[in-house]
């Protein structure tokens, strides 16, 4: 049995993948589906799936972020990234030995994907010196002008008054019951959106997922320290708590 995960944040075009997955590969497992990219990581390091079909474009982490951590996190998952027709993309999956499949996804391109997949497995675990390479050469791609202005401030509550809160000066958020905790320098206030709808509005530059409950502004990071589980706490600038890293979220913080 061939244990595999599913990230596609968009419901239809996920189960639509599931149902053309069972009937092309009738001994795949799937043991986890999920709607975002920190759902995906998470299911990946908790799993350690021999295939992960990762779409490129989800909220918080995108596909390309996840398979960045596979090295540390799962290093024998094979890779396939989903994408709309993106032709920079697709020049570079097609430079390097990892498989990818257009939206909407052809019946013909996924046999033939998941018969190189077991090719692949029959012949030993992939090479990572190429998955990094083609992941390089992804993240040096010119970021695409946005049609909506970065999202600068929000409103949160704190007790009876409404503040209006910069994003710089958000240290980080917090999942907490129905309501999510801004943290700055001077206090917390509480806002009505969930996490995984901030994550769609935050600038991915700036802030991260750390934990399925926080998200940190990077701005306010001090310094990173890695103990010897592998879990890691985030000291930050302007307050006194810390955050506790995930261990499959520690792998995007190897450059820190």
């Amino acid at each position: 049995m061939v244990d595999c995960i599913v990230a596609e944040d968009e419901e239809l075009l996920r189960t639509s993948l599931l149902l053309q997955l069972g009937e092309a590969w009738p001994g795949l497992r799937i043991v986890a589906e999920c709607e975002d990219g920190a759902c995906a990581l998470e299911a990946i390091a908790a799993h350690r799936p021999d295939v992960a079909f990762l779409d490129i474009r989800m909220p918080g982490l995108t596909g390309i972020e996840v398979a960045a951590a596979l090295p540390e996190v799962s290093p024998q998952t094979q890779v396939v990234f989903v994408t709309a027709y993106d032709q920079y993309a697709i020049d570079a999956f097609e430079q390097g030995a990892v498989d990818y499949l257009l939206k909407p996804v052809a019946r013909d391109r996924l046999q033939a994907t998941v018969q190189r997949l077991q090719a692949r497995m029959a012949n030993g675990r992939p090479d990572p010196a190429t998955l990094d390479a083609l992941l390089r050469h992804l993240v040096q791609r010119p970021a695409e002008p946005s049609t909506t202005p970065p999202l600068a401030w929000i409103t949160a509550n704190s007790g009876r008054e409404t503040r209006l809160i910069m994003l710089d000066d958000v240290v980080y958020f917090r999942a907490d019951s129905k309501y999510t905790v801004v943290a700055t320098a001077d206090g917390e206030s509480l806002l009505r959106t969930p996490l995984k709808e901030l994550l769609e509005v935050l600038d991915p530059r700036q802030f991260r997922q750390i934990h399925r409950s926080t998200i940190v502004n990077l701005k306010a990071v001090a310094s990173v320290v890695r103990d010897d589980s592998g879990k890691g706490t985030l000291r930050l600038k302007g307050r006194s708590d810390e955050l506790p890293v995930s261990v499959p979220y520690m792998a995007l913080f190897r450059g820190m």
